[in-house]
């Protein structure tokens, strides 16, 4: 991409929903006092001290391919090294105890080799933990997708068709259980009460509307917002309490 698309106030809306599916995802790994720990697109790093918690004698470092986050990240109070690196080609320089990832291998296309790439490089007995979207059906992404395909948008995001980037539970299972693996993967739906004019609009452009953005001038992306907001807030109509947003995640955590 050509520039930095994420940026790390917008993402921070709702930092405590995003935050509850890493919570939960690490409260499934097993480790006991791990030596090097590893958190894989770790973002403005708030989470990635969790680890620091759960495991306070352990070596962790936490990547993101977005110099905005790690830039972020390393102004917060703690040992933990943070670097910039791609998921796709980052490989670490010794075996990992645990590696964790969390809501970014839905943007890897060649995920799939990347896991089986991290389940070599952990070692003997080590843990993989991942969470990933498993709402690209939902009516949010589908009026998206929808907005960009339409005459006002088509000239320049037609080709923007992700589809659904990400396994099922059980493909995943597969996959990781086929190298020797024990896996637990499961799926969770939250619905997220949502406060504010049009929070759905809030909460996709700090993640799937990045990518789109990205392409447009600071005029279009107006634009594009406002001609969003009314399909989202139809889908998603407020409730006197605030908004429902569903929201299905999928969850694998596997031990070598």
């Amino acid at each position: 991409m050509s520039r930095d698309i994420w940026d790390p106030v917008t993402y921070a809306v709702y930092a405590d929903e995003r935050s509850r599916p890493f919570i939960e995802l690490i409260s499934r790994v097993g480790a006991v006092n791990p030596d090097y720990v590893v958190d894989a697109g770790c973002g403005s790093g708030e989470l990635t001290v969790q680890l620091s918690n759960r495991w306070p004698g352990a070596t962790i470092e936490g990547y993101d391919s977005s110099p905005a986050m790690i830039t972020q990240a390393r102004q917060l109070t703690t040992s933990i090294r943070f670097a910039v690196a791609d998921v796709s080609t980052w490989r670490p320089d010794r075996p990992m105890d645990v590696i964790v990832s969390n809501a970014v291998l839905q943007w890897v296309p060649s995920h799939r080799n990347v896991l089986e790439h991290w389940m070599e490089d952990l070692a003997p007995g080590g843990w993989l933990a991942f969470q990933v979207p498993g709402n690209f059906d939902a009516p949010s992404h589908v009026a998206i997708r929808e907005l960009c395909a339409s005459r006002a948008w088509s000239d320049k995001l037609s080709d923007f068709t992700r589809g659904n980037p990400v396994d099922d539970p059980i493909e995943y299972l597969d996959l990781l259980h086929h190298g020797g693996a024990q896996v637990d993967a499961w799926e969770t739906t939250y619905v997220h009460v949502l406060q504010g004019d049009n929070p759905v609009l809030d909460w996709v452009s700090g993640t799937a509307l990045r990518p789109i953005l990205d392409r447009l001038d600071p005029d279009e992306q107006r634009r594009f917002k406002s001609d969003l907001a009314k399909p989202l807030a139809e889908a998603y109509p407020a409730r006197s309490y605030g908004t429902l947003f569903p929201f299905r995640r999928i969850f694998v955590v596997a031990q070598k």
